[in-house]
């Protein structure tokens, strides 16, 4: 690839049944982010509604990115080179219209952060899927991101993520 051509944007893809609810990606993702181990600052979070199902659940970078659409300051735009939603903190008023608009309500507004928290995918190398890799899991996988609208299937909510993932895995009907 030449380097005048941009890079494929790239997508994290989660293999639930792999996640271990360890939660070393929340803890790679603030160290990166914040520079101290803060999960709840974490772009990332490992949620476990059923035990033995945990669920890690980011943004995942829709298509239409309607959280970009639905900010009224422009605070959220969009990496051309990764495709991951970027913040600008100077515009951010935390008015959660990015949240309602996001179909599986990612972005976070954490006390003591003057602004919403989402995945910016590290510009290109994904902590959390880095540290996930290290220690032999490999949940959390970077790949090319699709192109078509088959994405949005993995934008839900955590805890409907959670039913699905409940009854794949553990083969239980809540």
């Amino acid at each position: 690839m030449s380097s005048s051509q941009p890079q494929a944007q790239i997508w994290v893809l989660v293999d639930y049944p792999a996640c271990t609810g360890c939660r070393l990606c929340e803890i790679a993702c603030s160290l990166r982010h914040e520079g101290v181990v803060w999960p709840a600052a974490s772009r990332v979070t490992v949620y476990e509604f059923y035990p033995g199902a945990p669920v890690p659940h980011l943004c995942v970078q829709c298509p239409d990115y309607p959280c970009v659409s639905a900010c009224p300051t422009k605070a959220l735009s969009v990496d051309g080179a990764t495709g991951a939603v970027l913040v600008d903190p100077s515009l951010c008023t935390l008015c959660r219209r990015c949240i309602e608009a996001c179909p599986g309500r990612v972005p976070r507004v954490v006390p003591g952060k003057p602004y919403v928290l989402i995945c910016d995918l590290c510009l290109g190398d994904p902590a959390c899927v880095r540290e996930c890799s290290k220690a032999g899991y490999n949940a959390l996988k970077v790949v090319r991101k699709p192109s078509n609208t088959a994405i949005k299937h993995y934008a839900k909510p955590p805890e409907v993520l959670a039913e699905e993932v409940g009854a794949r895995v553990l083969q239980v009907r809540w």
